[in-house]
């Protein structure tokens, strides 16, 4: 199918401009574009996450579905195996669509769908077919906020949540990291028409007859059915762009949204892929470490820590989640592994090296 062009479905496809980059690859005649992906729509891992906000996780978990391939490729990234070493296999509709309704039999209070910005014409059809089947809870959309609105239109309707990750607002920092310089003016205008498009909406959750061991049970029990939760992750030593997303958040978002500050930045060895591995190898050593000279490249300091806790008191967002400091680095993933997370963060249902997990 992939090598076909000319069908609607492939048309956005041909000479790509899905994303900010306008990399007019054409994906469907089999050339990658600037996110790493040709037209087959790729996920590496899918199941129960219960280490997102409060209010998606709820008692269920998140039901995470984590694609191949990304608009911005940062040098950062946890991700990294299947954001930039491209592991993943590729899913149909009847694949994805089965996903989705085990996750919703398993209890997932919504279906996360991670780092899609560079698929979203096959995953609208992918949605749409899921609901047709019997998908009837809330889909999330988690990104990075470098997708233009005309792409997210597509997805008006189909996506309750928005999870927008707002990296940064300064200009520089934006140049060195992703090697855009629009990706402050980008990720504001698709941030304030996710808040236009879909009000928010929470509703108190009632426990379950069966809640999941891994739920805490002394937790809020407060869910989200529909709105935006707008992530920022704090950048070791950048205290100051911190404060120049939360002026801009607070100006625009607050009431709107649920602001997540999020300071678990943690420096990522990027591994090579194993021996006869299909993935190709990272990019260049050297010119990661240059962009990840732009900040300090270490965990947070509790000086830090204490700093950005006075920071977003002086705010008072009318809804707002910070994380604990911890210097546990053992919550990052290895998507090489059928569980690529501890098992306390997540329950896994599907691998791209095996499909479907037994129970």
């Amino acid at each position: 199918m992939s090598g076909i062009t000319g069908t609607s479905e492939e048309e956005p496809y041909v000479s790509c401009a899905q994303c900010p980059r306008s990399c007019r690859a054409n994906r469907s005649g089999g050339e990658s574009g600037a996110c790493g992906e040709t037209f087959s729509l790729r996920v590496a891992s899918a199941g129960l996450h219960f280490g997102e906000e409060p209010v998606i996780t709820v008692r269920g978990g998140s039901g995470t579905v984590f694609f191949t391939g990304c608009t911005l490729r940062c040098a950062f990234c946890q991700n990294y195996q299947i954001s930039q070493q491209g592991m993943g296999a590729p899913v149909d509709s009847g694949t994805f669509t089965e996903i989705c309704l085990r996750l919703q039999a398993l209890g997932a209070e919504n279906i996360n769908l991670v780092t899609g910005s560079h698929h979203i014409p096959l995953i609208a059809r992918y949605i749409e077919a899921a609901k047709t089947a019997g998908l009837s809870i809330p889909v999330a959309w988690n990104s990075s906020a470098y997708e233009s609105v005309e792409s997210l239109e597509r997805l008006k309707g189909l996506v309750d949540i928005w999870l927008p990750d707002l990296k940064t607002l300064n200009g520089m920092m934006a140049r060195e990291l992703f090697g855009v310089d629009d990706y402050p003016r980008t990720a504001k205008r698709a941030v304030r028409w996710m808040l236009e498009s879909t009000p928010m909406r929470i509703v108190r959750s009632s426990p379950r007859e069966e809640p999941s061991p891994a739920a805490d049970e002394s937790s809020p029990c407060e869910k989200m059915l529909s709105g935006t939760i707008i992530r920022h992750l704090f950048l070791p030593g950048r205290i100051q762009d911190t404060a120049l997303t939360l002026d801009w958040l607070k100006a625009h978002a607050d009431g709107k949204a649920c602001v997540s500050l999020m300071s678990q930045y943690t420096p990522v060895p990027f591994k090579s892929p194993p021996p006869g591995s299909s993935c190709p190898p990272c990019h260049d050593e050297k010119a990661r470490e240059k962009k990840l000279s732009a900040f300090k490249n270490r965990l947070v300091t509790p000086q830090e820590d204490s700093a950005l806790r006075e920071m977003i008191d002086s705010y008072g967002f009318e809804y707002l989640f910070y994380q604990d400091l911890s210097d546990d680095t053992s919550w990052l993933p290895d998507f090489s592994r059928s569980q690529p997370f501890s098992n306390s963060l997540a329950r896994p249902i599907w691998h791209w090296s095996t499909g479907f997990i037994k129970e």
